[in-house]
């Protein structure tokens, strides 16, 4: 996947067409769905794929995974209203080559009907419609803890990406929410919602340490969701991916937030270059996206995928940020 082009004015037309008809632009959802739409159901999926093309030779592959549980479903909803913002950072002001997005929502695989969503890799408003045929369940289980697990095992074993393969570089995962992960990868919730046949459960440091031969993985909490702030979601998430844990006090800035830290990760800006980029287009998120990055703004990640990772999550270099459990 992965052609075509991104068109702010196509989206514009999408958006007036909504307005004029009273139309929600996530209509499957809001019309009462309550089973994943085809264009993103998992089970059975081979793989989803980040292509280079003669359109797009250098993608770069971007998944931003959400938490669509209890507080955390407006999130869907900014990140769709912000959209060209988005495209306009990344693309407009060179932050990335040829990226490609990937929507997804995660839910609790133990209660849920729908736990877990999964898009295509698109560089054009497809990707809006993927985003508005996300199912906002609602749900969750009350426990602090949501399937997140079950998303990583699919990015890790499920997607192909041009950029590592033929590059090294890997591609970028964002996780938003507000919980924990449970914590294995279970066997039988993977067979229910993927297809796949697992032997043993797997933890989720092993998942995580295979997930980033092909990601680079941020987990954002953002104000206004129900435990945000609090020290021991913050303290696991932080053991398990060290800086790349991101408080944003605005979830209206999560965009810019995400696109500025595409930016950093590529080395193509530093963060006070970002941050004036967001002044010059007029966002009012430079503050909440400036506090928010300020811990990782001065880091690189080098762009080397390593070939091979020690048990756990011992790592052999300071640019992982990963600690062991």
């Amino acid at each position: 996947m992965g052609s075509g082009h991104w068109s702010t004015d196509v989206y514009g037309a999408a958006a007036s067409y909504r307005a004029a008809t009273g139309r929600s632009a996530f209509a499957y959802s809001d019309s009462g769905a309550r089973r994943v739409h085809e264009r993103l159901d998992p089970r059975g999926v081979g793989v989803r794929e980040s292509c280079d093309s003669d359109e797009h030779p250098r993608s770069t592959p971007i998944a931003v995974l959400f938490d669509v549980t209890g507080s955390m479903g407006n999130v869907p909803r900014t990140l769709q209203g912000k959209l060209p913002e988005l495209f306009g950072l990344l693309m407009r002001k060179g932050y990335a080559a040829d990226p490609q997005i990937m929507f997804g929502a995660i839910g609790d695989a133990t209660c849920d009907r729908v736990p877990l969503q999964i898009g295509q890799f698109e560089s054009d408003n497809r990707m809006d419609d993927d985003l508005g045929s996300i199912v906002l369940e609602g749900g969750g289980g009350g426990q602090r803890t949501e399937s997140y697990e079950l998303a990583m095992y699919f990015m890790a074993r499920h997607t192909s990406l041009d950029s590592v393969q033929r590059r090294g570089r890997r591609g970028y995962l964002f996780l938003i929410g507000d919980e924990l992960p449970y914590p294995q990868v279970k066997p039988a919730e993977v067979h229910r919602w993927i297809g796949d046949e697992l032997a043993e459960p797997i933890s989720v440091a092993a998942i995580v340490a295979e997930l980033r031969q092909r990601f680079e993985v941020y987990y954002i909490l953002p104000s206004g969701a129900s435990y945000a702030g609090d020290p021991e979601i913050l303290g696991y998430w932080r053991r398990l991916l060290g800086q790349h844990v991101i408080e944003l006090d605005d979830l209206d800035a999560v965009c810019e937030t995400i696109a500025l830290t595409v930016g950093l990760g590529e080395q193509a800006i530093d963060l006070a270059e970002g941050l004036n980029d967001l002044d010059d287009i007029g966002s009012t998120a430079t503050g909440a996206v400036g506090k928010a990055l300020a811990t990782i703004g001065s880091s690189s990640r080098g762009g080397v995928v390593r070939t091979s990772l020690p048990d756990g999550l011992e790592t052999d270099g300071p640019e992982d940020g990963l600690v062991r459990l």
